[in-house]
């Protein structure tokens, strides 16, 4: 005795019904429709949420190379004794890093070339431990500023911009004035390029410049003190947490900020376009879905017969509903799983095929010269597979529901009227 034989008598029958080559090749044509509409569906879903995570990690890489994890910054841009503070803060076993910084507005001037900057300064050995800005140095070093000798580093669009590159000086100017027997006039510096950066963000590489944080002090004044202190922590995800326990464990008038709250409308614009796409997507799914529908009604009246004739041998209504449930089932599972089989192999070398295809077609999707990021990432993320996965197979079987049950209702003397 086979093993299928061995199976429940409504499992036995669905497969077999499913399995069974028909007379009606229509039938047989809207059901192979049905799986590999399910599975193009299930496999376009788990590609374009990969690749919007892609993105999304990107970016939020990107913008984490200059920003930090944590801010704490001081009333009126003043934080006075921050050592103690720094000291407080890194007692935190989940402070990997702190650095201090000091930022201003500037207005940076070369020949005819005048450009408005938001000024930081740094310490560039501790500055390298809370951001990644010296893995997007295209020239230059952070290393490179020293205290006294007033350099600077920019970033490559704003050095476009003022026409400079590495050894030029460039005059900067803060807005605090000075009284002179002349009036009240700008303080005035010069400073040398010494390097330069590309984060891949226009709002850095085109309005950042960085100097070292002594400079700082001297041209805006600051005397011992800095604008704030910027952390980094081991996971940050938990900064939001983290920046609240902070808040109530720190003793004074301070303002923390995480990066989610700094960036919160760009990811919350990134995680909108990302719930938008899963549902424009699902609905392909759910059209290949319900021509299940089609498909169980066509048989259905085909075997009208067979229900007829197993009706009269003792078959429940249940049964009958359950065999067509089945056969309905087994359409939306053979074509979630090969959609979830291509998407997820699509996914995880999608990095290897954009380039093939980019090379075949002499096409480029992305191009450098528009776009920031030129290649495709992606990062496949099992819990989308799992969620894509699921509504797919629910979506199949509610779509079996309605005919199955027109089924259960066949009459049989009726159906075996004719026959």
């Amino acid at each position: 005795m086979s093993l299928i034989s061995k199976l429940p008598f409504e499992l036995f029958v669905g497969l077999r019904y499913t399995r069974a080559k028909r007379k009606n090749h229509f039938i047989s044509f809207i059901s192979l429709t049905s799986m590999v509409g399910i599975a193009l569906g299930v496999a376009a879903l788990i590609v374009v949420l990969s690749v919007m995570n892609g993105f999304q990690t990107e970016l939020r890489t990107r913008i984490l190379g200059v920003a930090s994890h944590l801010e704490i910054t001081g009333a009126n841009n003043q934080l006075s004794n921050w050592q103690s503070l720094a000291s407080q803060v890194r007692a935190q076993p989940e402070v990997k890093a702190s650095a201090p910084y000091i930022i201003a507005q500037g207005m940076l001037s070369y020949g005819q070339s005048v450009q408005g900057v938001l000024v930081r300064g740094v310490l560039p050995a501790e500055e390298g431990k809370v951001a990644d800005l010296g893995k997007h140095m295209k020239a230059g070093s952070l290393t490179d500023l020293h205290p006294g000798e007033f350099g600077v580093v920019l970033g490559a669009d704003l050095a476009m911009s003022l026409g400079v590159t590495i050894g030029d000086k460039v005059v900067l100017m803060a807005p605090q004035g000075q009284f002179t027997p002349a009036g009240v006039v700008p303080r005035i510096k010069q400073f040398k390029v010494v390097g330069l950066f590309q984060i891949g963000m226009y709002e850095y590489d085109a309005g950042l410049a960085l100097i070292h944080m002594d400079d700082a002090a001297k041209l805006y004044r600051m005397g011992n003190n800095v604008s704030g202190l910027r952390l980094k922590l081991g996971d940050l995800f938990e900064a939001p947490e983290m920046a609240a326990k902070l808040g109530q464990t720190l003793q004074g008038n301070y303002y923390i900020t995480d990066w989610t709250q700094q960036h919160a409308n760009f990811f919350k614009a990134v995680q909108m376009e990302k719930r938008v796409m899963f549902i424009i997507l699902t609905l392909i799914v759910a059209v290949a879905a319900f021509n299940i529908v089609s498909t169980l009604v066509m048989a259905v009246t085909d075997k009208r017969a067979d229900i007829a004739i197993m009706r009269t041998f003792g078959a429940s209504p249940r049964s009958i509903m359950s065999i067509f449930i089945v056969q309905g089932a087994l359409i939306g599972v053979i074509g979630t799983l090969a959609g979830a089989i291509i998407g997820v192999l699509i996914a995880l070398n999608i990095e290897s095929i954009v380039p093939f295809i980019e090379h075949l077609f002499h096409v480029q999707f992305l191009s450098k010269d528009v776009y920031a990021i030129s290649d495709l990432p992606s990062k496949l993320e099992w819990p989308d597979v799992i969620t894509i996965v699921t509504m797919s197979f629910v979506l199949s079987l509610l779509a079996t529901l309605y005919p199955s049950y027109k089924a259960s209702q066949v009459n049989p003397a009726e159906a075996l009227r004719y026959e």
